[in-house]
Protein backbone atom coordinates (compact mmCIF):
# COMPACT_ATOMS: atom_id res chain seq x y z
CA UNK A 1 0.00 0.00 0.00
CA UNK A 2 1.38 3.48 -0.86
CA UNK A 3 2.78 5.25 2.19
CA UNK A 4 3.19 8.77 0.81
CA UNK A 5 1.52 8.85 -2.59
CA UNK A 6 -2.03 10.15 -2.25
CA UNK A 7 -3.98 8.02 -4.74
CA UNK A 8 -7.15 5.93 -4.71
CA UNK A 9 -5.46 3.20 -6.79
CA UNK A 10 -4.20 0.08 -5.02
CA UNK A 11 -2.33 -3.01 -6.26
CA UNK A 12 -5.37 -5.00 -5.09
CA UNK A 13 -7.22 -3.53 -8.11
CA UNK A 14 -9.70 -1.77 -5.87
CA UNK A 15 -10.25 1.94 -5.25
CA UNK A 16 -9.68 3.07 -1.66
CA UNK A 17 -11.15 6.31 -0.31
CA UNK A 18 -12.13 7.96 2.94
CA UNK A 19 -15.56 8.54 4.48
CA UNK A 20 -16.12 11.34 6.97
CA UNK A 21 -18.99 10.53 9.38
CA UNK A 22 -19.04 13.72 11.44
CA UNK A 23 -20.64 14.18 14.85
CA UNK A 24 -19.57 17.20 16.88
CA UNK A 25 -20.50 19.91 19.38
CA UNK A 26 -20.10 23.65 18.83
CA UNK A 27 -19.59 26.06 21.75
CA UNK A 28 -22.06 28.94 21.48
CA UNK A 29 -20.25 32.25 22.16
CA UNK A 30 -23.03 34.60 21.04
CA UNK A 31 -24.24 37.00 23.74
CA UNK A 32 -27.46 38.46 22.31
CA UNK A 33 -30.43 37.44 20.20
CA UNK A 34 -31.76 39.42 17.26
CA UNK A 35 -35.19 37.99 16.59
CA UNK A 36 -36.82 39.50 13.49
CA UNK A 37 -39.78 38.65 11.33
CA UNK A 38 -38.90 37.01 8.02
CA UNK A 39 -42.40 37.09 6.56
CA UNK A 40 -45.26 34.65 6.73
CA UNK A 41 -46.09 31.10 5.73
CA UNK A 42 -48.51 30.21 2.93
CA UNK A 43 -51.24 29.83 5.59
CA UNK A 44 -50.65 33.37 6.84
CA UNK A 45 -48.85 32.52 10.07
CA UNK A 46 -45.93 34.82 10.96
CA UNK A 47 -42.41 33.43 10.44
CA UNK A 48 -39.36 34.69 12.29
CA UNK A 49 -35.69 33.76 12.61
CA UNK A 50 -35.91 32.26 16.12
CA UNK A 51 -34.14 29.06 14.99
CA UNK A 52 -31.04 31.06 14.07
CA UNK A 53 -30.53 32.06 17.72
CA UNK A 54 -30.58 28.85 19.82
CA UNK A 55 -29.56 28.74 23.46
CA UNK A 56 -26.53 26.76 24.62
CA UNK A 57 -24.08 24.66 22.64
CA UNK A 58 -25.01 23.13 19.28
CA UNK A 59 -24.94 19.33 19.11
CA UNK A 60 -24.64 17.80 15.63
CA UNK A 61 -25.08 14.10 16.19
CA UNK A 62 -25.31 12.86 12.58
CA UNK A 63 -24.09 15.29 9.90
CA UNK A 64 -23.95 14.31 6.24
CA UNK A 65 -21.35 11.73 5.32
CA UNK A 66 -18.65 13.07 3.02
CA UNK A 67 -16.66 10.77 0.73
CA UNK A 68 -13.05 11.88 0.27
CA UNK A 69 -11.63 10.30 -2.88
CA UNK A 70 -7.94 10.89 -3.65
CA UNK A 71 -7.55 11.32 -7.38
CA UNK A 72 -5.77 8.37 -8.99
CA UNK A 73 -3.33 11.02 -10.28
CA UNK A 74 -2.38 12.87 -7.07
CA UNK A 75 -1.46 16.15 -8.80
CA UNK A 76 -5.16 16.53 -9.66
CA UNK A 77 -6.19 16.81 -6.02
CA UNK A 78 -9.10 15.16 -4.20
CA UNK A 79 -12.83 14.90 -4.85
CA UNK A 80 -15.43 15.26 -2.10
CA UNK A 81 -18.93 13.84 -2.52
CA UNK A 82 -21.79 14.78 -0.19
CA UNK A 83 -23.74 11.54 0.38
CA UNK A 84 -27.12 13.25 0.71
CA UNK A 85 -26.72 15.04 -2.63
CA UNK A 86 -25.37 11.94 -4.36
CA UNK A 87 -28.15 9.72 -2.98
CA UNK A 88 -30.72 12.13 -4.44
CA UNK A 89 -29.04 11.93 -7.86
CA UNK A 90 -28.85 8.13 -7.66
CA UNK A 91 -32.60 7.92 -7.09
CA UNK A 92 -33.36 10.59 -9.73
CA UNK A 93 -30.69 10.37 -12.44
CA UNK A 94 -32.61 12.91 -14.55
CA UNK A 95 -31.19 15.54 -12.17
CA UNK A 96 -27.91 15.17 -14.07
CA UNK A 97 -28.98 17.34 -16.98
CA UNK A 98 -28.82 21.01 -17.88
CA UNK A 99 -31.85 22.69 -19.36
CA UNK A 100 -31.61 24.06 -22.88
CA UNK A 101 -31.76 27.82 -23.19
CA UNK A 102 -35.22 29.24 -23.68
CA UNK A 103 -35.95 31.16 -26.91
CA UNK A 104 -35.36 34.87 -26.41
CA UNK A 105 -36.25 37.73 -28.76
CA UNK A 106 -36.19 41.37 -27.75
CA UNK A 107 -37.32 42.45 -31.23
CA UNK A 108 -40.51 40.40 -30.90
CA UNK A 109 -41.20 41.76 -27.42
CA UNK A 110 -40.72 45.36 -28.56
CA UNK A 111 -43.03 44.80 -31.54
CA UNK A 112 -45.70 43.21 -29.34
CA UNK A 113 -45.52 46.17 -26.95
CA UNK A 114 -45.49 48.64 -29.89
CA UNK A 115 -42.14 50.03 -28.82
CA UNK A 116 -39.83 51.31 -31.60
CA UNK A 117 -37.11 48.76 -32.44
CA UNK A 118 -34.58 51.60 -32.27
CA UNK A 119 -34.77 51.23 -28.47
CA UNK A 120 -32.43 48.26 -28.85
CA UNK A 121 -29.69 50.63 -30.05
CA UNK A 122 -29.99 52.64 -26.84
CA UNK A 123 -29.69 49.80 -24.33
CA UNK A 124 -26.89 50.09 -21.72
CA UNK A 125 -23.84 48.02 -22.63
CA UNK A 126 -24.42 45.26 -20.00
CA UNK A 127 -27.88 44.67 -21.49
CA UNK A 128 -26.43 44.63 -25.00
CA UNK A 129 -23.94 41.96 -23.93
CA UNK A 130 -26.66 39.92 -22.25
CA UNK A 131 -28.73 40.09 -25.43
CA UNK A 132 -25.74 39.28 -27.65
CA UNK A 133 -25.05 36.04 -25.79
CA UNK A 134 -28.62 35.11 -24.82
CA UNK A 135 -30.80 36.00 -27.80
CA UNK A 136 -31.97 33.28 -30.17
CA UNK A 137 -33.49 35.78 -32.63
CA UNK A 138 -31.41 36.48 -35.77
CA UNK A 139 -33.04 39.92 -36.06
CA UNK A 140 -31.74 40.91 -32.61
CA UNK A 141 -28.28 39.71 -33.48
CA UNK A 142 -28.12 41.40 -36.88
CA UNK A 143 -28.98 44.71 -35.22
CA UNK A 144 -26.26 44.12 -32.60
CA UNK A 145 -23.72 43.17 -35.27
CA UNK A 146 -24.40 46.45 -37.05
CA UNK A 147 -23.92 48.29 -33.77
CA UNK A 148 -20.59 46.57 -33.08
CA UNK A 149 -18.88 47.00 -36.47
CA UNK A 150 -19.12 48.56 -39.92
CA UNK A 151 -20.46 46.15 -42.53
CA UNK A 152 -20.27 46.36 -46.28
CA UNK A 153 -23.40 45.13 -48.10
CA UNK A 154 -24.11 44.13 -51.66
CA UNK A 155 -26.90 45.40 -53.90
CA UNK A 156 -29.40 43.05 -52.26
CA UNK A 157 -28.58 44.29 -48.77
CA UNK A 158 -26.76 41.09 -47.80
CA UNK A 159 -23.49 41.45 -45.87
CA UNK A 160 -20.43 41.00 -48.09
CA UNK A 161 -17.56 42.11 -45.87
CA UNK A 162 -16.27 44.53 -43.24
CA UNK A 163 -14.98 48.07 -43.59
CA UNK A 164 -11.25 48.29 -42.86
CA UNK A 165 -9.08 51.22 -41.73
CA UNK A 166 -5.28 51.49 -41.85
CA UNK A 167 -3.66 51.84 -38.41
CA UNK A 168 -0.54 53.80 -37.49
CA UNK A 169 1.66 50.84 -38.48
CA UNK A 170 0.11 50.55 -41.91
CA UNK A 171 -1.94 47.46 -41.05
CA UNK A 172 -5.54 46.91 -42.11
CA UNK A 173 -7.86 46.78 -39.13
CA UNK A 174 -11.60 46.11 -39.20
CA UNK A 175 -13.65 49.09 -38.07
CA UNK A 176 -15.08 47.71 -34.81
CA UNK A 177 -16.67 50.09 -32.32
CA UNK A 178 -17.12 47.56 -29.51
CA UNK A 179 -14.82 44.54 -29.58
CA UNK A 180 -16.51 42.66 -26.73
CA UNK A 181 -19.96 43.13 -28.26
CA UNK A 182 -18.52 42.11 -31.65
CA UNK A 183 -17.13 38.85 -30.21
CA UNK A 184 -20.31 38.10 -28.28
CA UNK A 185 -22.53 38.53 -31.35
CA UNK A 186 -20.22 36.72 -33.78
CA UNK A 187 -20.06 33.72 -31.46
CA UNK A 188 -23.82 33.37 -30.98
CA UNK A 189 -25.01 30.29 -32.93
CA UNK A 190 -28.25 32.10 -33.87
CA UNK A 191 -26.48 34.82 -35.85
CA UNK A 192 -27.03 34.04 -39.56
CA UNK A 193 -24.05 32.25 -41.09
CA UNK A 194 -23.57 35.02 -43.66
CA UNK A 195 -22.68 37.39 -40.81
CA UNK A 196 -20.53 34.82 -38.98
CA UNK A 197 -18.47 34.27 -42.12
CA UNK A 198 -17.56 37.88 -42.77
CA UNK A 199 -17.08 38.77 -39.10
CA UNK A 200 -14.89 35.88 -37.91
CA UNK A 201 -14.87 32.75 -40.09
CA UNK A 202 -13.59 33.77 -43.52
CA UNK A 203 -9.81 33.23 -43.76
CA UNK A 204 -8.16 36.54 -42.89
CA UNK A 205 -11.12 37.95 -40.96
CA UNK A 206 -9.25 37.50 -37.65
CA UNK A 207 -5.82 38.53 -38.87
CA UNK A 208 -2.92 37.32 -40.94
CA UNK A 209 -2.40 33.82 -39.52
CA UNK A 210 -1.25 31.63 -42.41
CA UNK A 211 -3.24 28.56 -43.45
CA UNK A 212 -0.71 25.71 -43.64
CA UNK A 213 -2.98 22.67 -43.81
CA UNK A 214 -6.40 21.68 -45.08
CA UNK A 215 -8.67 18.66 -44.79
CA UNK A 216 -11.70 18.52 -47.06
CA UNK A 217 -14.27 15.90 -47.94
CA UNK A 218 -16.74 17.33 -50.43
CA UNK A 219 -20.19 18.01 -48.94
CA UNK A 220 -19.09 16.48 -45.61
CA UNK A 221 -16.36 18.48 -43.91
CA UNK A 222 -13.75 21.18 -44.41
CA UNK A 223 -11.06 22.10 -41.88
CA UNK A 224 -8.30 24.72 -42.12
CA UNK A 225 -5.05 24.52 -40.15
CA UNK A 226 -3.80 27.95 -39.06
CA UNK A 227 -0.31 28.79 -37.81
CA UNK A 228 -0.33 30.99 -34.71
CA UNK A 229 3.14 32.48 -34.94
CA UNK A 230 3.41 34.57 -31.80
CA UNK A 231 1.69 32.23 -29.41
CA UNK A 232 1.48 31.82 -25.66
CA UNK A 233 3.27 28.54 -26.46
CA UNK A 234 6.94 29.16 -27.27
CA UNK A 235 7.61 28.35 -30.90
CA UNK A 236 4.02 28.89 -31.96
CA UNK A 237 1.06 26.58 -32.15
CA UNK A 238 -1.46 25.37 -34.69
CA UNK A 239 -5.23 25.64 -34.74
CA UNK A 240 -7.45 23.27 -36.69
CA UNK A 241 -10.63 25.30 -37.30
CA UNK A 242 -13.78 24.31 -39.11
CA UNK A 243 -13.76 26.33 -42.33
CA UNK A 244 -16.24 29.06 -43.26
CA UNK A 245 -18.09 26.68 -45.58
CA UNK A 246 -18.47 24.07 -42.82
CA UNK A 247 -19.87 26.09 -39.93
CA UNK A 248 -20.02 24.07 -36.70
CA UNK A 249 -21.13 26.04 -33.64
CA UNK A 250 -22.83 23.23 -31.71
CA UNK A 251 -22.02 19.62 -30.90
CA UNK A 252 -25.11 18.30 -32.65
CA UNK A 253 -23.58 19.67 -35.87
CA UNK A 254 -20.28 17.84 -35.32
CA UNK A 255 -19.88 14.66 -37.39
CA UNK A 256 -17.41 11.78 -37.17
CA UNK A 257 -15.89 13.00 -40.44
CA UNK A 258 -15.37 16.46 -38.90
CA UNK A 259 -13.56 14.87 -35.96
CA UNK A 260 -11.40 12.78 -38.27
CA UNK A 261 -10.39 15.94 -40.13
CA UNK A 262 -9.58 17.93 -37.00
CA UNK A 263 -7.47 15.10 -35.62
CA UNK A 264 -5.83 14.16 -38.94
CA UNK A 265 -4.29 17.63 -39.15
CA UNK A 266 -2.93 17.18 -35.61
CA UNK A 267 -1.36 13.83 -36.46
CA UNK A 268 0.00 15.12 -39.78
CA UNK A 269 1.60 18.25 -38.32
CA UNK A 270 3.19 16.31 -35.45
CA UNK A 271 4.59 13.54 -37.64
CA UNK A 272 5.97 16.01 -40.21
CA UNK A 273 7.71 18.02 -37.50
CA UNK A 274 9.19 14.88 -35.96
CA UNK A 275 10.38 13.61 -39.35
CA UNK A 276 12.07 16.92 -40.08
CA UNK A 277 13.79 16.93 -36.68
CA UNK A 278 15.16 13.45 -37.35
CA UNK A 279 16.28 14.22 -40.92
CA UNK A 280 13.88 11.70 -42.46
CA UNK A 281 13.35 12.21 -46.17
CA UNK A 282 9.70 12.74 -47.04
CA UNK A 283 7.50 13.93 -49.83
CA UNK A 284 7.48 17.73 -49.62
CA UNK A 285 4.57 18.30 -51.99
CA UNK A 286 2.14 20.94 -50.73
CA UNK A 287 -0.78 18.58 -50.11
CA UNK A 288 -2.59 16.51 -47.49
CA UNK A 289 -0.98 13.22 -46.54
CA UNK A 290 -3.29 10.22 -46.81
CA UNK A 291 -3.86 7.88 -43.87
CA UNK A 292 -1.54 5.15 -45.28
CA UNK A 293 1.21 7.75 -45.90
CA UNK A 294 0.80 9.01 -42.36
CA UNK A 295 1.19 5.51 -40.97
CA UNK A 296 4.31 4.88 -43.07
CA UNK A 297 5.84 8.12 -41.80
CA UNK A 298 4.94 7.22 -38.19
CA UNK A 299 6.75 3.89 -38.50
CA UNK A 300 9.85 5.58 -39.95
CA UNK A 301 9.91 8.03 -37.07
CA UNK A 302 9.60 5.35 -34.38
CA UNK A 303 12.34 3.30 -36.08
CA UNK A 304 14.66 6.30 -36.20
CA UNK A 305 14.08 7.05 -32.51
CA UNK A 306 14.80 3.43 -31.56
CA UNK A 307 18.06 3.69 -33.48
CA UNK A 308 19.13 6.67 -31.38
CA UNK A 309 17.68 9.62 -33.29
CA UNK A 310 17.65 12.76 -31.14
CA UNK A 311 14.62 15.01 -30.80
CA UNK A 312 14.62 18.61 -29.61
CA UNK A 313 10.81 18.72 -29.34
CA UNK A 314 9.83 15.71 -27.27
CA UNK A 315 6.20 16.14 -26.22
CA UNK A 316 2.88 16.97 -27.80
CA UNK A 317 0.41 19.53 -26.50
CA UNK A 318 -3.23 19.22 -27.56
CA UNK A 319 -6.29 21.00 -26.25
CA UNK A 320 -9.79 22.12 -27.10
CA UNK A 321 -12.01 24.73 -25.50
CA UNK A 322 -15.54 24.25 -26.76
CA UNK A 323 -18.19 26.83 -25.95
CA UNK A 324 -18.17 30.61 -25.69
CA UNK A 325 -19.94 32.99 -23.33
CA UNK A 326 -19.66 36.48 -21.89
CA UNK A 327 -21.20 37.71 -18.67
CA UNK A 328 -23.03 41.06 -18.96
CA UNK A 329 -20.27 42.51 -16.79
CA UNK A 330 -17.75 41.79 -19.56
CA UNK A 331 -16.10 38.72 -18.04
CA UNK A 332 -15.41 36.13 -20.73
CA UNK A 333 -16.51 32.79 -19.36
CA UNK A 334 -14.80 30.31 -21.67
CA UNK A 335 -13.25 29.87 -25.12
CA UNK A 336 -12.04 32.61 -27.44
CA UNK A 337 -14.56 31.55 -30.07
CA UNK A 338 -17.53 29.22 -30.48
CA UNK A 339 -16.62 27.65 -33.83
CA UNK A 340 -15.44 24.07 -33.23
CA UNK A 341 -11.66 23.94 -33.31
CA UNK A 342 -8.66 22.27 -31.71
CA UNK A 343 -5.16 23.54 -30.89
CA UNK A 344 -1.85 21.73 -30.75
CA UNK A 345 1.87 22.27 -30.51
CA UNK A 346 5.11 20.56 -29.53
CA UNK A 347 7.25 21.11 -26.44
CA UNK A 348 11.01 20.81 -25.89
CA UNK A 349 12.61 18.51 -23.35
CA UNK A 350 14.45 21.35 -21.61
CA UNK A 351 14.79 25.11 -21.55
CA UNK A 352 17.66 27.43 -20.63
CA UNK A 353 17.41 28.80 -17.10
CA UNK A 354 18.13 32.40 -16.07
CA UNK A 355 18.32 34.32 -12.82
CA UNK A 356 18.12 38.08 -13.16
CA UNK A 357 20.15 38.59 -16.34
CA UNK A 358 18.06 37.57 -19.38
CA UNK A 359 21.15 37.49 -21.62
CA UNK A 360 23.20 34.93 -19.69
CA UNK A 361 21.92 31.44 -18.96
CA UNK A 362 22.95 29.95 -15.63
CA UNK A 363 21.36 26.49 -15.78
CA UNK A 364 19.12 24.11 -17.69
CA UNK A 365 15.53 23.46 -16.57
CA UNK A 366 13.16 20.68 -17.61
CA UNK A 367 10.48 22.16 -19.89
CA UNK A 368 6.98 21.59 -18.55
CA UNK A 369 4.51 19.22 -20.17
CA UNK A 370 1.44 18.05 -18.27
CA UNK A 371 2.09 14.42 -19.23
CA UNK A 372 5.32 14.55 -17.22
CA UNK A 373 3.26 14.72 -14.04
CA UNK A 374 1.65 11.40 -14.95
CA UNK A 375 5.10 9.89 -15.47
CA UNK A 376 6.16 11.10 -12.01
CA UNK A 377 3.13 9.39 -10.45
CA UNK A 378 3.99 6.12 -12.22
CA UNK A 379 7.59 6.24 -11.02
CA UNK A 380 6.66 7.05 -7.42
CA UNK A 381 3.93 4.39 -7.38
CA UNK A 382 6.40 1.80 -8.66
CA UNK A 383 8.90 2.73 -5.92
CA UNK A 384 6.32 2.51 -3.14
CA UNK A 385 4.38 -0.56 -4.26
CA UNK A 386 6.59 -2.41 -6.73
CA UNK A 387 3.53 -2.50 -8.98
CA UNK A 388 2.45 -1.06 -12.37
CA UNK A 389 0.24 2.00 -11.86
CA UNK A 390 -1.80 1.81 -15.06
CA UNK A 391 -2.25 -1.94 -14.80
CA UNK A 392 -3.64 -1.41 -11.30
CA UNK A 393 -5.69 1.62 -12.38
CA UNK A 394 -7.35 -0.37 -15.15
CA UNK A 395 -7.98 -3.17 -12.67
CA UNK A 396 -9.66 -0.73 -10.30
CA UNK A 397 -11.87 0.63 -13.09
CA UNK A 398 -12.93 -2.84 -14.23
CA UNK A 399 -13.50 -4.11 -10.67
CA UNK A 400 -15.27 -0.98 -9.49
CA UNK A 401 -17.90 -1.13 -6.72
CA UNK A 402 -20.19 1.65 -5.53
CA UNK A 403 -19.31 3.73 -2.49
CA UNK A 404 -22.87 3.80 -1.13
CA UNK A 405 -23.11 0.01 -0.82
CA UNK A 406 -26.19 -0.23 -3.03
CA UNK A 407 -26.44 -3.39 -5.14
CA UNK A 408 -29.53 -2.34 -7.14
CA UNK A 409 -27.78 0.38 -9.13
CA UNK A 410 -25.05 0.61 -11.77
CA UNK A 411 -21.46 -0.16 -10.78
CA UNK A 412 -19.85 0.32 -14.21
CA UNK A 413 -17.61 3.38 -14.77
CA UNK A 414 -17.01 2.55 -18.44
CA UNK A 415 -19.01 4.49 -21.02
CA UNK A 416 -17.52 2.87 -24.17
CA UNK A 417 -14.49 0.83 -25.15
CA UNK A 418 -12.92 -1.09 -27.99
CA UNK A 419 -9.59 -2.86 -28.39
CA UNK A 420 -7.59 0.37 -28.41
CA UNK A 421 -9.34 2.91 -26.18
CA UNK A 422 -11.51 3.19 -23.06
CA UNK A 423 -13.92 6.06 -22.33
CA UNK A 424 -14.85 6.19 -18.63
CA UNK A 425 -15.91 8.32 -15.70
CA UNK A 426 -13.01 8.80 -13.26
CA UNK A 427 -13.74 7.75 -9.69
CA UNK A 428 -12.64 11.22 -8.55
CA UNK A 429 -14.07 13.75 -11.01
CA UNK A 430 -12.34 17.14 -10.98
CA UNK A 431 -15.21 18.62 -12.96
CA UNK A 432 -18.64 17.44 -11.85
CA UNK A 433 -19.16 15.87 -15.28
CA UNK A 434 -15.58 14.88 -16.11
CA UNK A 435 -14.95 12.06 -18.57
CA UNK A 436 -11.59 10.53 -19.45
CA UNK A 437 -10.34 8.61 -22.46
CA UNK A 438 -7.45 6.16 -22.03
CA UNK A 439 -5.47 4.74 -24.95
CA UNK A 440 -4.95 0.99 -24.43
CA UNK A 441 -2.87 -1.04 -26.91
CA UNK A 442 -1.91 -0.87 -30.57
CA UNK A 443 -2.57 -3.64 -33.10
CA UNK A 444 0.75 -5.24 -32.06
CA UNK A 445 -0.27 -5.25 -28.39
CA UNK A 446 2.05 -2.43 -27.31
CA UNK A 447 0.96 0.08 -24.70
CA UNK A 448 0.06 3.47 -26.22
CA UNK A 449 1.57 6.41 -24.37
CA UNK A 450 1.40 9.10 -27.06
CA UNK A 451 0.05 9.59 -30.58
CA UNK A 452 3.34 8.39 -32.09
CA UNK A 453 2.70 4.98 -30.51
CA UNK A 454 -0.86 4.90 -31.87
CA UNK A 455 -1.15 3.05 -35.19
CA UNK A 456 -3.92 3.69 -37.71
CA UNK A 457 -6.54 1.61 -35.88
CA UNK A 458 -5.64 3.11 -32.51
CA UNK A 459 -5.80 6.67 -33.85
CA UNK A 460 -9.27 5.92 -35.24
CA UNK A 461 -10.32 4.64 -31.80
CA UNK A 462 -9.02 7.77 -30.09
CA UNK A 463 -10.89 9.97 -32.57
CA UNK A 464 -14.08 8.00 -31.93
CA UNK A 465 -13.63 8.18 -28.16
CA UNK A 466 -13.21 11.97 -28.25
CA UNK A 467 -16.27 12.25 -30.48
CA UNK A 468 -18.39 10.10 -28.15
CA UNK A 469 -17.24 12.00 -25.05
CA UNK A 470 -18.26 15.34 -26.53
CA UNK A 471 -21.57 13.97 -27.81
CA UNK A 472 -22.49 12.44 -24.44
CA UNK A 473 -21.75 15.66 -22.57
CA UNK A 474 -23.64 17.77 -25.12
CA UNK A 475 -26.69 15.49 -24.90
CA UNK A 476 -26.75 16.11 -21.14
CA UNK A 477 -26.70 19.85 -21.80
CA UNK A 478 -23.02 20.79 -21.41
CA UNK A 479 -22.25 23.94 -23.38
CA UNK A 480 -18.65 24.60 -22.31
CA UNK A 481 -16.06 21.82 -22.23
CA UNK A 482 -12.28 21.98 -21.88
CA UNK A 483 -10.42 18.94 -23.24
CA UNK A 484 -6.73 18.22 -22.65
CA UNK A 485 -4.20 15.52 -23.47
CA UNK A 486 -1.74 13.93 -21.01
CA UNK A 487 0.94 12.37 -23.26
CA UNK A 488 4.11 10.41 -22.65
CA UNK A 489 7.36 11.96 -23.90
CA UNK A 490 8.11 10.90 -27.47
CA UNK A 491 11.76 9.92 -27.07
CA UNK A 492 13.89 7.84 -24.70
CA UNK A 493 12.77 10.03 -21.78
CA UNK A 494 9.21 8.68 -22.06
CA UNK A 495 7.96 6.56 -19.15
CA UNK A 496 7.38 3.04 -20.52
CA UNK A 497 4.45 2.35 -18.19
CA UNK A 498 2.46 5.39 -19.30
CA UNK A 499 -0.88 5.32 -21.11
CA UNK A 500 -2.07 8.31 -23.15
CA UNK A 501 -4.94 10.04 -21.35
CA UNK A 502 -7.50 12.66 -22.36
CA UNK A 503 -9.63 14.56 -19.86
CA UNK A 504 -12.94 16.24 -20.77
CA UNK A 505 -13.91 18.90 -18.24
CA UNK A 506 -17.32 20.58 -18.58
CA UNK A 507 -18.02 23.86 -16.85
CA UNK A 508 -21.39 23.82 -15.13
CA UNK A 509 -23.45 26.94 -14.34
CA UNK A 510 -23.14 26.66 -10.56
CA UNK A 511 -19.55 25.40 -10.43
CA UNK A 512 -17.51 28.53 -11.17
CA UNK A 513 -14.23 27.35 -9.68
CA UNK A 514 -13.50 29.16 -6.43
CA UNK A 515 -11.44 28.66 -3.28
CA UNK A 516 -12.15 24.94 -3.02
CA UNK A 517 -10.97 24.27 -6.56
CA UNK A 518 -7.96 26.54 -6.03
CA UNK A 519 -6.95 24.11 -3.25
CA UNK A 520 -7.56 21.14 -5.61
CA UNK A 521 -10.65 20.21 -3.58
CA UNK A 522 -13.43 19.26 -6.01
CA UNK A 523 -17.00 19.13 -4.75
CA UNK A 524 -19.41 16.72 -6.41
CA UNK A 525 -23.11 15.98 -6.06
CA UNK A 526 -23.41 12.51 -7.60
CA UNK A 527 -21.71 9.13 -7.64
CA UNK A 528 -19.48 8.55 -10.68
CA UNK A 529 -21.26 5.30 -11.55
CA UNK A 530 -24.56 7.13 -11.94
CA UNK A 531 -22.98 9.68 -14.28
CA UNK A 532 -21.47 6.88 -16.38
CA UNK A 533 -24.95 5.34 -16.69
CA UNK A 534 -26.38 8.72 -17.76
CA UNK A 535 -23.70 9.07 -20.47
CA UNK A 536 -24.32 5.57 -21.81
CA UNK A 537 -28.05 6.24 -21.92
CA UNK A 538 -27.56 9.38 -24.02
CA UNK A 539 -25.21 7.68 -26.49
CA UNK A 540 -27.59 4.75 -26.88
CA UNK A 541 -30.47 7.15 -27.46
CA UNK A 542 -28.47 8.76 -30.28
CA UNK A 543 -27.55 5.27 -31.57
CA UNK A 544 -23.85 6.04 -31.22
CA UNK A 545 -23.27 2.93 -29.09
CA UNK A 546 -25.27 -0.27 -28.60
Amino acid sequence: MPKKLRTAVRPTHSFVYGIHKPAYEVANQRERKRIEELGQTASGAPLDNQRNFPDGPICVSEADWIFEIPNPLPFRGTTFIDKEWADASADKPQRMRLQQREPLSLSTLLSEEQVPLTLLNKLPRPLLLALATGSTDPDDLIRLAELACCLRKDSTGAPSGLIYDVDEKGRNRARISDHVLFEAVANNPSLPDAYKKIMVLRPGAQGGSEIVGEYEVEDETHVFEYLRRNSYIAGGHYAANMADDAVRYAMEQLSKVDMEGLRHLYYQRTFIRLADQLGIERNTEQRLLGVPELETLRKEITKKIREGGVLTMTATLWGWNFGFDYAPTGYRLHASHQQIHQQYAMLPHEVEGFSGNPLHSCTILPAFGCGDMVAEVIEEYRRETGSDFFNDYLGCIRNNVRMDGRLDLETNLIVWEDAHALLFVPKAQTSQWELQLMALHSETGERIGNILEADTAARASLDRGIFLAQKALAELGARMVTSIEYPKRLDKHGEKGQHLLYAFLPRLPESPGAFSEAQLRYINGHYPEDFAAACRQQLKKERLIT
